[in-house]
C-alpha cells in the first residue's frame, strides 16, 4: 500500500487505480500521460514484460475512452540490454498504440540516450504521421542543434529543464544558465515548429512566458505537469482553456520513484512539502 504522501505522487500500484485516476483528472479538463514505473533492466525478460505492459495499457485507455497517453523509458524496455531490444520494444508500443489512436511519448534520459533515442523518435513518428512524442532537456548545451533537427518532424516535442546530473562540458550546471537556455529554446520551438510543443515545467514564469510566445507567433502548445505538484493550477489553467497533461506514474516500484522526486533538487522538495501542507 502507497502511503498517503507518496500518493500525492503516485496513483496507485496497479492500472486500475492509474485509471480511476485519470477520469478524475479528465472530469477537472486536464489529460493524462500515464508512466508505469520501472527503468534499467539489464535482463531482456523485464523489458519485454513492461513492453507488454505498456501494450495492455493502450488497449485499457482505448477501451476506456480515456483522454490519456503513455509515456516508457528507453532504460525499461531495453536499452541497458542493447539498442536493438529497445527499438523492437518501442516499436512494437508504438505500432500497437498507433492502431488504438493512443498517443506515445519517448521519455529521455541521461546523455548517454539521447542520440539512439533521437533516432528512435524520427523513425517511429514519420511512420506513423506523428502519434509519438519526445522529451528534450534544456541543459544540455547540444539541445539547440536537437530541436533544429526536430522542427520538421511530426510528432511533439516535450521541452523540461532536465534532472540528470550531467557533466559540465556538457551541460549547464547553474539555475540561472538552465533558466535562460530553457527560454531560449522554448522561443525557438514558438519560432520553427508549427505546432507540438510541449511545455513541461511547474515554473509559472516560463509557462507566462510560453503564452507571450504564443501571442506572438500563434504555434500551438500545451502545458504539462507531474502528478502531485501545482495541481491547483494545473486546474486552473485547464479551466482557461489551456491544454494541460498531467505526468501520472503509477507501479509497483513507487518509493524510487517518490525518493528520488524529493531529492533530485531542492524544489522538489518543497514542492513535495507543499503537497503535504495543501497545494
Amino acid at each position: 500500500m502507497i502511503p498517503p504522501i507518496a500518493s500525492n505522487f503516485v496513483a496507485g500500484e496497479g492500472p486500475a487505480e492509474a485509471l480511476d485516476h485519470v477520469r478524475e483528472l479528465n472530469e477537472g479538463g486536464v489529460s493524462a500521460i500515464l508512466n508505469l514505473l520501472g527503468e534499467h533492466y539489464e535482463e531482456r525478460p523485464p523489458a519485454d514484460e513492461d513492453a507488454d505492459a505498456y501494450i495492455d495499457l493502450v488497449d485499457d485507455i482505448h477501451e476506456a475512452g480515456l483522454d490519456a497517453c503513455v509515456s516508457v523509458k528507453p532504460s525499461q524496455i531495453g536499452l541497458d540490454v542493447s539498442d536493438h531490444a529497445f527499438e523492437e520494444n518501442v516499436a512494437r508500443i508504438v505500432d500497437h498504440a498507433a492502431e488504438k489512436g493512443v498517443f506515445v511519448w519517448i521519455d529521455m534520459e541521461d546523455h548517454t540516450t539521447t542520440d539512439v533515442t533521437l533516432d528512435a523518435y524520427e523513425r517511429l513518428t514519420r511512420e506513423t504521421d506523428g502519434m509519438v512524442g519526445v522529451c528534450i532537456q534544456a541543459n544540455l548545451k547540444r539541445t539547440g542543434d536537437d530541436l533544429e533537427r526536430l522542427a520538421p518532424l511530426p510528432g511533439k516535442v516535450r521541452l523540461v529543464k532536465g534532472a540528470y546530473d550531467e557533466p559540465k562540458e556538457i551541460a549547464y550546471k547553474q539555475k540561472s544558465e538552465v533558466d535562460r537556455a530553457y527560454k531560449e529554446y522554448l522561443e525557438l520551438m514558438f519560432r520553427e515548429f508549427e505546432g507540438g510543443v510541449a511545455v513541461g515545467s511547474h515554473d509559472p514564469k516560463m509557462i507566462e512566458f510560453a503564452e507571450e510566445l504564443y501571442d506572438e507567433y500563434g504555434t500551438d502548445f500545451e502545458i504539462q505537469m507531474l502528478m502531485g505538484v501545482r495541481e491547483n493550477a494545473q486546474f486552473e489553467l485547464a479551466a482557461q482553456e489551456y491544454e494541460v497533461w498531467q505526468y501520472v506514474p503509477y507501479g509497483s516500484k513507487w518509493f524510487s520513484y517518490f525518493y528520488r522526486r524529493v531529492r533530485e533538487r531542492k524544489e522538489n522538495a518543497l514542492f513535495a512539502l507543499r503537497a503535504v501542507v495543501g497545494n
